[in-house]
């Protein structure tokens, strides 16, 4: 952040939310200002674009606490699908043809506590249309609970 290298210490991202329109998604900044705007898993390094202070703030999640902000706003919800960046066309174009467009994003979602980033764009899609079809109070509940486990335990965190 801030102390650790060049830049703000908020980071505004593009992020596709409800109907696919485009809004700017608030994450404290983890990575370096030169960093290329595509997923993280698809950088060639990804670790050698963290600030000093970034890998801590990605492994405990703290980076995704100003989308706090989004929720309040009405941009987000606190589950739901992940934000698709604004230039993951082959995910924002599977998630249209599902359905999935119609949700709000979230903080946090069924995909994220079955995989992340791991997920295979496809499978990451088909969590979401799963979502879209058991969305109840109580299943969102069990998906925020299963959040702060996976959150304290720090698993699927990769980088």
């Amino acid at each position: 952040m801030k102390l650790t290298s060049k830049g703000p210490a908020l980071y505004w991202s593009d992020r596709v939310g409800i109907n696919n329109e485009i809004f700017k998604m608030p994450k404290f900044r983890s990575m370096k200002i030169d960093t290329p705007a595509i997923a993280t898993h698809l950088l060639q390094s990804p670790e050698s674009y963290l600030t000093l202070i970034g890998k801590f703030l990605r492994k405990s999640s703290l980076d995704e606490l100003p989308q706090l902000f989004c929720i309040l706003n009405g941009e987000m919800s606190f589950v739901g699908p992940r934000p698709a960046l604004f230039n993951q066309d082959d995910l924002i174009e599977l998630r249209t043809q599902k359905g999935v467009h119609k949700l709000p994003p979230g903080l946090t979602g069924w995909a994220q506590i079955n995989g992340r980033d791991e997920l295979p764009i496809s499978v990451k899609v088909q969590f979401d249309v799963d979502y879209l079809r058991k969305k109840s109070f109580l299943f969102d509940l069990q998906i925020l609970f299963r959040t702060v486990l996976k959150v304290l335990l720090r698993d699927d965190v990769s980088h």
